[in-house]
């Protein structure tokens, strides 16, 4: 079964830096959650908001162990008025036995506030 795995955070500016650690600590934290392997993923797609632009979210997946044939994709987020700013969104394609409510779709940082719904479903 393929499923879509979701997560976000922020940073707190613009910095190649936070882009990458934040990313890594986002990822891992999703993989973790679900007992995702490298090979068992799909693509990933990831999005940052236009106020994001001094690095490549991409850059940290594909740095992790085992990850560099994972195909991945950086894009920008619509532009909506009052949106969450210096947000990284990140959605895994993988294959999984996990049925879909049980897929725990995680969000750090500010990202919190996307799906409070979410983040009080993990935390039981």
């Amino acid at each position: 079964m393929i499923r879509g795995v979701r997560g976000a955070t922020t940073i707190s500016e613009d910095r190649p830096e936070l882009i990458q650690t934040e990313t890594e600590i986002l990822v891992k934290e999703i993989v973790k959650a679900n007992e995702i392997q490298p090979e068992d993923i799909i693509s990933v797609l990831i999005s940052t908001t236009t106020d994001i632009t001094s690095g490549f979210p991409a850059k940290a997946v594909r740095s992790l162990d085992g990850w560099q044939y994972v195909p991945t994709m950086c894009m920008h987020e619509m532009s909506v008025p009052n949106a969450l700013p210096l947000c990284i969104r990140v959605l895994l394609h993988v294959n999984t036995e996990l049925s879909q409510k049980d897929v725990r779709h995680v969000y750090l940082n500010n990202a919190v506030s996307l799906r409070p719904d979410l983040v009080q479903e993990a935390n039981k």
